[in-house]
Protein backbone atom coordinates (compact mmCIF):
# COMPACT_ATOMS: atom_id res chain seq x y z
CA UNK A 1 0.00 0.00 0.00
CA UNK A 2 1.32 3.42 -0.93
CA UNK A 3 1.92 6.22 1.56
CA UNK A 4 -1.11 8.27 0.48
CA UNK A 5 -3.38 5.25 0.59
CA UNK A 6 -2.30 4.57 4.17
CA UNK A 7 -2.98 8.19 5.17
CA UNK A 8 -6.45 8.00 3.63
CA UNK A 9 -7.22 4.62 5.23
CA UNK A 10 -6.11 5.75 8.70
CA UNK A 11 -8.01 9.03 8.35
CA UNK A 12 -11.18 7.15 7.37
CA UNK A 13 -10.74 4.71 10.26
CA UNK A 14 -10.54 7.71 12.58
CA UNK A 15 -13.73 9.04 10.95
CA UNK A 16 -11.98 12.27 10.12
CA UNK A 17 -12.38 14.52 7.07
CA UNK A 18 -9.39 15.82 5.14
CA UNK A 19 -10.09 19.28 6.57
CA UNK A 20 -10.14 17.92 10.14
CA UNK A 21 -6.79 16.19 9.57
CA UNK A 22 -5.39 19.40 8.12
CA UNK A 23 -6.58 21.37 11.16
CA UNK A 24 -5.13 18.85 13.62
CA UNK A 25 -1.74 18.79 11.92
CA UNK A 26 -1.48 22.46 11.01
CA UNK A 27 -1.09 21.52 7.35
CA UNK A 28 -3.11 22.88 4.46
CA UNK A 29 -6.03 20.97 3.02
CA UNK A 30 -4.18 20.91 -0.31
CA UNK A 31 -1.18 19.20 1.33
CA UNK A 32 -3.42 16.47 2.74
CA UNK A 33 -5.06 16.03 -0.67
CA UNK A 34 -1.64 15.79 -2.37
CA UNK A 35 -0.44 13.19 0.13
CA UNK A 36 -3.58 11.09 -0.21
CA UNK A 37 -3.42 11.15 -4.00
CA UNK A 38 0.25 10.05 -3.84
CA UNK A 39 1.32 13.18 -5.71
CA UNK A 40 3.59 14.41 -2.92
CA UNK A 41 5.43 13.22 0.17
CA UNK A 42 6.01 15.25 3.33
CA UNK A 43 9.13 17.41 3.11
CA UNK A 44 10.54 16.36 6.46
CA UNK A 45 10.12 14.10 9.46
CA UNK A 46 8.43 16.80 11.55
CA UNK A 47 5.44 16.73 9.20
CA UNK A 48 5.37 12.93 9.38
CA UNK A 49 5.34 13.12 13.17
CA UNK A 50 2.35 15.50 13.08
CA UNK A 51 0.49 13.09 10.80
CA UNK A 52 1.36 10.15 13.03
CA UNK A 53 0.09 11.90 16.16
CA UNK A 54 -3.16 12.93 14.47
CA UNK A 55 -3.70 9.43 13.05
CA UNK A 56 -2.52 7.55 16.18
CA UNK A 57 0.18 5.61 14.36
CA UNK A 58 3.96 5.40 14.00
CA UNK A 59 6.23 6.38 11.14
CA UNK A 60 7.19 2.74 10.65
CA UNK A 61 3.55 1.75 10.20
CA UNK A 62 2.84 4.71 7.95
CA UNK A 63 5.73 4.42 5.53
CA UNK A 64 7.43 1.71 3.56
CA UNK A 65 11.20 1.69 3.38
CA UNK A 66 10.98 3.22 -0.10
CA UNK A 67 8.86 6.11 1.20
CA UNK A 68 11.34 6.77 4.00
CA UNK A 69 14.13 6.82 1.43
CA UNK A 70 12.36 9.46 -0.67
CA UNK A 71 11.59 11.68 2.32
CA UNK A 72 15.17 11.38 3.59
CA UNK A 73 16.52 12.27 0.13
CA UNK A 74 14.26 15.32 0.02
CA UNK A 75 15.36 16.54 3.44
CA UNK A 76 19.06 16.02 2.69
CA UNK A 77 19.26 17.10 -0.94
CA UNK A 78 16.14 19.08 -1.73
CA UNK A 79 13.88 18.75 -4.73
CA UNK A 80 16.47 17.25 -7.05
CA UNK A 81 17.47 14.60 -4.51
CA UNK A 82 13.82 13.71 -4.00
CA UNK A 83 13.28 13.47 -7.76
CA UNK A 84 16.35 11.23 -8.16
CA UNK A 85 15.29 9.02 -5.26
CA UNK A 86 11.75 8.67 -6.57
CA UNK A 87 13.07 7.76 -10.03
CA UNK A 88 15.39 5.17 -8.47
CA UNK A 89 12.51 3.61 -6.52
CA UNK A 90 10.32 3.51 -9.63
CA UNK A 91 13.07 1.87 -11.68
CA UNK A 92 13.70 -0.66 -8.94
CA UNK A 93 9.98 -1.37 -8.85
CA UNK A 94 10.18 -2.24 -12.54
CA UNK A 95 13.16 -4.49 -11.87
CA UNK A 96 11.32 -6.32 -9.09
CA UNK A 97 8.04 -6.59 -11.01
CA UNK A 98 9.29 -9.69 -12.82
CA UNK A 99 8.83 -11.70 -9.65
CA UNK A 100 12.13 -13.59 -9.88
CA UNK A 101 13.41 -12.46 -6.47
CA UNK A 102 11.95 -13.41 -3.10
CA UNK A 103 10.83 -10.66 -0.70
CA UNK A 104 13.92 -11.00 1.49
CA UNK A 105 16.22 -10.78 -1.54
CA UNK A 106 14.32 -7.74 -2.84
CA UNK A 107 14.85 -6.02 0.52
CA UNK A 108 18.57 -6.79 0.42
CA UNK A 109 18.92 -5.46 -3.12
CA UNK A 110 16.97 -2.31 -2.25
CA UNK A 111 19.12 -1.67 0.83
CA UNK A 112 22.33 -2.19 -1.15
CA UNK A 113 21.24 0.16 -3.92
CA UNK A 114 20.06 2.86 -1.49
CA UNK A 115 23.37 2.61 0.35
CA UNK A 116 25.22 3.10 -2.95
CA UNK A 117 22.91 6.02 -3.77
CA UNK A 118 23.74 7.81 -0.49
CA UNK A 119 27.47 7.22 -0.96
CA UNK A 120 27.30 8.62 -4.49
CA UNK A 121 25.35 11.66 -3.28
CA UNK A 122 27.89 12.31 -0.52
CA UNK A 123 30.79 11.92 -2.96
CA UNK A 124 29.16 14.29 -5.42
CA UNK A 125 28.63 16.78 -2.63
CA UNK A 126 32.24 16.41 -1.51
CA UNK A 127 33.68 17.05 -4.97
CA UNK A 128 31.33 19.82 -6.09
CA UNK A 129 33.29 23.01 -6.82
CA UNK A 130 32.71 25.71 -4.19
CA UNK A 131 31.17 28.10 -6.68
CA UNK A 132 28.32 25.61 -7.25
CA UNK A 133 27.61 24.89 -3.59
CA UNK A 134 24.55 26.63 -2.17
CA UNK A 135 25.91 27.76 1.18
CA UNK A 136 29.62 27.76 0.55
CA UNK A 137 31.71 29.44 3.17
CA UNK A 138 35.11 30.99 2.38
CA UNK A 139 36.90 28.84 4.99
CA UNK A 140 35.71 25.45 3.76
Amino acid sequence: MLFGDKIKELRNLAEMSQQELANQTGLSLRSIQNYESNQRYPKDVAILNKLCVALSTTIEELMKEEDNFIVEAASKYGVRGKKDAKLLVEELGGLFAGGELGEEDKDKVFRAITEMYWKAKDNNKKYTPKKYKKNSEPNE
